[in-house]
């Protein structure tokens, strides 16, 4: 038996990621899971991987930053990515998975590798030896305590919050209409809910006066994360705050009117099957009643049965760039990982590529190579900067971006023929890198 061994704790997205890429190149790896002996507020499947918010996992072009980051996440031999396509469900130009058979898929693979041995426990001591922590943005009460005892600093909180999903017979077809924006992808993978003028003002001040959820006591004036914003507080903001961001009406055409809606909700599939459908960028913390109600005053929406309100839930992650380097390893603690949105990554895929890459280096200090750093100019290398930027003040999590490459040398005024260089120059960074490294999983 191969005599290197390594532990994962947390079988979320990034957790099955690190595990996938010890096991793959020989590494006997355990993997600790807390379900299904304990839950999070925010998990409702016993499986791993579960995708607790959107079912999409953003663009699918590489024009987009989104499309990239998946793009060089399948040149390590992403499982997530990989099951992402095998799972997948229309949603336009976008990656959207049936959330169920996702995570199924995701269980099985991780269960049957020869070279992973999963342990359902929760942990409430850091392991010794090389680990990859990546207990996500709900990592238990105990273990988050343990954090804060052994690695100087405490963790910082910031909260979540998920859109509700409604049954398809429930909306109202004569208020609605099946289009992707500006035409990108199949005409039915999203449902439109127009508001004119009158009814969108009517909407908004009953959003920005309606009830939201109690919060504990020690929950109170929570810190909220702008990419999970509830959609209450960003009305908040301004009366056209939501209709230039999830309620946008451009790149659409009401075909009863043949106008651009004044505002728009998208609906998109949550299975293939498109009997459920997710309200997207509805992010709330509103009361169950209020939820009905206010989002009821979407035409189409009227009659909404809902499979699942909308809930908000505390989040953890930790001072990055003080803590960590940018392998993802503990400054003070080489043989110690983190990975996943704990980091200050956001969103699903950023989470599993950051796995992917602590995965790599915990094999690679096993090992005794030098960690691998990706250059700045891949998406996957600009995340990591990010996450070790001791510079970095006032630290948030961040995305994927083409914000956080470097320019080109040359300029590219159109901003479509300036995202695809910028791609191509990306792919083509890493590739060279990874030939290099003798780092291609396909070829082991």
């Amino acid at each position: 038996m191969n005599d290197l061994h390594a532990t994962v704790v947390g079988a979320g997205l990034a957790g099955c990621e690190a595990a996938m890429q010890l096991a793959n190149r020989g590494v006997q790896v355990t993997l600790y899971e807390m379900k299904p002996h304990k839950m999070t507020p925010a998990h409702t499947s016993t499986d791993f991987g579960e995708l607790v918010c959107s079912n999409s996992l953003k663009a699918k072009r590489v024009e987009a930053a989104g499309g990239l980051l998946k793009a060089e996440m399948q040149l390590f031999d992403s499982l997530c990515v990989k099951t992402a396509y095998a799972c997948e469900v229309p949603a336009g130009g976008a990656l959207a998975v049936n959330r169920h058979e996702f995570s199924a898929a995701m269980t099985r693979a991780i269960q049957e590798h020869p070279n992973i041995t999963v342990v359902e426990k929760e942990i409430t001591e850091i392991p010794d030896g090389v680990c990859v922590i990546a207990t996500g943005p709900l990592t238990s009460d105990a273990f988050a305590q343990e954090l804060q005892q052994k690695i100087v600093g405490s963790p910082l909180h910031f909260y979540d919050a998920a859109a509700p999903i409604v049954t398809a017979d429930s909306i109202d077809m004569n208020s609605a209409f099946a289009a992707s924006r500006y035409e990108r992808g199949g005409e039915d993978d999203y449902l439109n809910c127009p508001m004119n003028k009158e009814e969108y003002e009517a909407f908004y001040e009953q959003l920005i006066t309606a009830q939201r959820a109690q919060l504990h006591a020690f929950e109170k004036d929570p810190k909220v994360y702008e990419g999970c914003m509830p959609i209450e507080i960003m009305a908040r903001r301004g009366a056209d705050t939501i209709r230039f961001g999830p309620l946008k009406p451009v790149g659409l055409r009401d075909p009863r009117t043949g106008h651009r809606p004044w505002a728009n909700l998208q609906l998109r599939k949550e299975n293939k099957e498109g009997t459920c459908y997710n309200l997207v960028g509805f992010q709330t913390n509103l009361t169950f009643p209020e939820q009905k109600r206010v989002f009821g005053m979407i035409p189409a929406l009227k009659n909404a049965e809902y499979v699942r309100y909308g809930v908000m839930h505390r989040n953890t992650f930790l001072d990055s760039p003080r803590l960590l380097n940018q392998d993802f390893s503990l400054k003070e603690n080489p043989d110690l990982f983190f990975a996943g949105q704990m980091t200050g990554v956001e969103g699903y895929m950023e989470s599993a590529a950051s796995g992917i890459l602590a995965g790599v280096n915990a094999y690679r200090r096993l090992t005794g190579q030098a960690s691998l750093a990706l250059p700045e100019t891949t998406m996957m290398g600009a995340l990591s900067r990010h996450i070790g930027n001791q510079n970095t003040a006032d630290f948030q999590p961040m995305g994927a971006s083409f914000g956080l490459l470097p320019p080109l040398p040359e300029l590219i005024r159109d901003k479509k023929e300036r995202y695809g260089a910028l791609a191509r120059r990306s792919l083509e960074t890493l590739q060279s890198v990874l030939q290099y490294e003798n780092l291609f999983v396909s070829d082991k």
